[in-house]
């Protein structure tokens, strides 16, 4: 599919850029990554990377017509890394066509929405699948296909989606980071739905602003971007399984956002519930008794909730300090299915505003029920000049603790240095 949207996107930047008014932008970098522990998971046949060199671009295309009444907008991406093949890839990140009237609007191609508020995590947002081998923390996504219609009221807006087409989640490979103890066999991906990867999926969501607060409510039907695994063996002769495939499973969410602006505090607080068919629930449930395992595929109930407090000039300085905390919880109660099941981030944000743009934001997220796993981030950024962007990433999962879904990423921790051009 991405060849033949790439080739699709050349041809309109062929006969479109004489016809409309143009603009280009976007940004290519290179990018370090050094890891500070050897690879949990090495063998005689398998190394994983103890440090990762990397290429990336992102130009983004956009052309205006009939005095800005319909928009298109081009935006591919790729990454060459030096190590993981899996991690060298290719996405279109947005390849669609906008127009509007007095009280609408319609977008139709691949693109990509953003919903939610929390900081530590991304419950609602459901609609685009995560781009995973770009980094652990699900930021990233893939572009998806849709046709979304957007009507405007007194009473709110509703974004009504048609999403024909589902991404897989991309993972690493054997030798990448933030793998899986048995490797990910994405050639082998199982669906529920006879449709495969070409189940048409539906999403709805209101949102408005009443005084000080923001509120989305959402409804999402179809194929889950998270994915279920199942152990699987590579051959007959195999004893015990050597690989994981991923399993995706039709459900039901419901999701609320809620975002409130008061004077110097931003409060914040999502919620889903996600509802899974009883024969996927039977299936993995006898899966689990064949290999004493339990997969936690259950209907259940997450939130996230907290606050941003933000100190303007403190200490007689121009910058904008803030504080964050926030909680995480997830009635499954297992921290082997599920992180953020019972956890409390803290994080502090300082805005510099400074010429360069400066900022910098850092966090802890503690598992309350395994007191030694906690994850640590740093990210900082700053411009060196007017198109050239200076980055420093530090990621680290620390835990102890064999039984929690985060102990498989436990050697993983990286700092990485990103030099960005733009223009």
């Amino acid at each position: 599919m991405n060849k033949k949207l790439l080739i699709a996107g050349v041809l309109l930047a062929t006969n479109l850029s004489q016809a409309a008014d143009f603009e280009v932008s976007g940004y290519v970098g290179l990018e370090w990554r050094e890891h500070f522990e050897e690879g949990q998971f090495n063998t005689n046949d398998t190394e994983q990377a103890n440090r990762q060199v990397g290429l990336t671009a992102e130009p983004e295309m956009v052309w205006s017509l009939a005095d800005g009444e319909h928009t298109i907008v081009f935006k591919p991406y790729a990454r060459i890394d030096s190590e993981d093949d899996e991690r060298t890839h290719a996405d279109i990140r947005e390849l669609s066509w906008m127009t509007y009237g007095d009280d609408w609007e319609l977008t139709t191609g691949l693109s990509r929405v953003y919903w939610g508020v929390a900081e530590s995590q991304h419950l609602v947002d459901i609609v685009n699948q995560t781009d995973f081998v770009e980094a652990p923390d699900g930021e990233d996504k893939l572009g998806q296909p849709m046709i979304k219609l957007s009507l405007i009221r007194d009473w709110g807006t509703v974004d009504s989606f048609i999403l024909p087409g589902f991404r897989e989640r991309t993972f690493p490979g054997e030798e990448g980071r933030f793998r899986t103890a048995l490797p990910m066999d994405t050639d082998d991906a199982q669906y529920q739905a006879g449709e495969e990867d070409a189940h048409v999926d539906y999403a709805v969501r209101w949102s408005h602003t009443i005084e000080d607060y923001d509120i989305g409510l959402s409804w999402f039907n179809g194929t889950s971007r998270d994915a279920l695994f199942s152990p699987a063996r590579s051959n007959p002769t195999d004893i015990v399984p050597t690989k994981l495939t991923p399993f995706y499973a039709q459900i039901n969410q419901l999701g609320l956002d809620l975002q409130a602006t008061l004077d110097s505090w931003l409060w914040k607080f999502e919620a889903i519930y996600r509802s899974y068919d009883d024969s996927v629930k039977n299936s993995f449930d006898e899966l689990g008794k064949l290999t004493q395992s339990d997969f936690g595929v259950e209907d259940f109930t997450a939130a996230t909730g907290g606050f941003e407090y933000t100190f303007y000039g403190p200490f007689e300085t121009i910058w904008d300090w803030g504080i964050l905390a926030e909680y995480q919880y997830d009635s499954r109660e297992d921290g082997s299915i599920a992180i953020g099941q019972n956890d409390f981030f803290v994080g502090s944000r300082i805005a510099f505003n400074d010429v360069a743009s400066s900022e910098v934001l850092a966090g802890i997220s503690q598992d309350l029920d395994s007191s030694d796993t906690r994850t640590l981030f740093v990210e900082l950024a700053t411009r060196l000049n007017e198109g050239l962007k200076f980055n420093v990433d530090v990621f680290l999962p620390m835990t102890g603790d064999d039984e929690n879904l985060s102990y498989q990423f436990k050697q993983d921790d990286y700092v990485q240095i990103s030099l960005n051009y733009y223009y």
